[in-house]
Order: C-alpha cells, then sequence, then structure tokens
C-alpha cells in the first residue's frame, strides 16, 4: 500500500507506466484495470461475433456478410489497442496526480459501430 522502492518497483512492466509518479491508493488503479478488462471483455466479444455472422449467415450475399464480418474484427481489434491506451494513459495521470485524460475516438468508435450495426439490422430485415 505504500510506495515500492528499489528492485520491486524496476521490476513492474510497462515502464513507462509503472516508473513514473508516486504509488497510487490501490483502488484506483484496480478501478482502471477493471475498465480496461471490460474494453477487452467487449473486444472479444466483438470477434466472437463476427465468427458467429460468418459461420452461421447462409442466405445472405457473401461479400456483404465477409464486410460486416471484417469491420467486426477490424472494431474489436481497435478496441484493444484503444484500451491498452487508455489503461497506460489513464495508470500514468492517477500516478502522477493529474487528471484523467479525455477521450476523443469514443465518437469515432461509436459512429463505426453504429455504421455496423445498422447494415447487420439491414441484413437481417432483407432476409
Amino acid at each position: 500500500m505504500g510506495a515500492e522502492s528499489g528492485p520491486a518497483r524496476r521490476q513492474r512492466w510497462p515502464a513507462r507506466v509503472y516508473g513514473t509518479g508516486a504509488e497510487p491508493d490501490y483502488r484506483f488503479s484496480l478501478a482502471n484495470e477493471r475498465t480496461f478488462l471490460a474494453w477487452l471483455r467487449t473486444s472479444m466479444a466483438l470477434v466472437a461475433g463476427a465468427v458467429a455472422l460468418d459461420a452461421f449467415a447462409t442466405g445472405y450475399p457473401r461479400p456483404v456478410v465477409q464486410a460486416v464480418a471484417g469491420a467486426l474484427v477490424a472494431l474489436g481489434g481497435a478496441g484493444a489497442v484503444l484500451a491498452w491506451a487508455r489503461w497506460s494513459a489513464g495508470e500514468r495521470a492517477i500516478r502522477r496526480g493529474e487528471p484523467l485524460p479525455g477521450f476523443r475516438a469514443g465518437a469515432a468508435a461509436c459512429a463505426v459501430l453504429v455504421a455496423v450495426a445498422t447494415t447487420a439490422a439491414f441484413l437481417v430485415l432483407v432476409r
């Protein structure tokens, strides 16, 4: 709970996150980690949805199914990358006692997800 010192602090990875600022109250770090894991869980669900769509979407034009599945996989991958970036930026800010960073990519991610969901809904309704 106190500040780590010596070799124990240097061994934590990634050093660019843990090597800055002071050791924060663990509750804030754990909350940040829970958010990171929620993002990863959502990313995995998007990839799983793409696999399910590709495997079970019979009767739809194959190129459309592949495009939607590809978009879901891309969103899942982007979500995982954004999760890591948000976690590390948040952890650094917590350690430095700075305000948490804003989330500029949220609107773009939301717009892409709405486009994919609209396309998927169209596929369901057209059938």
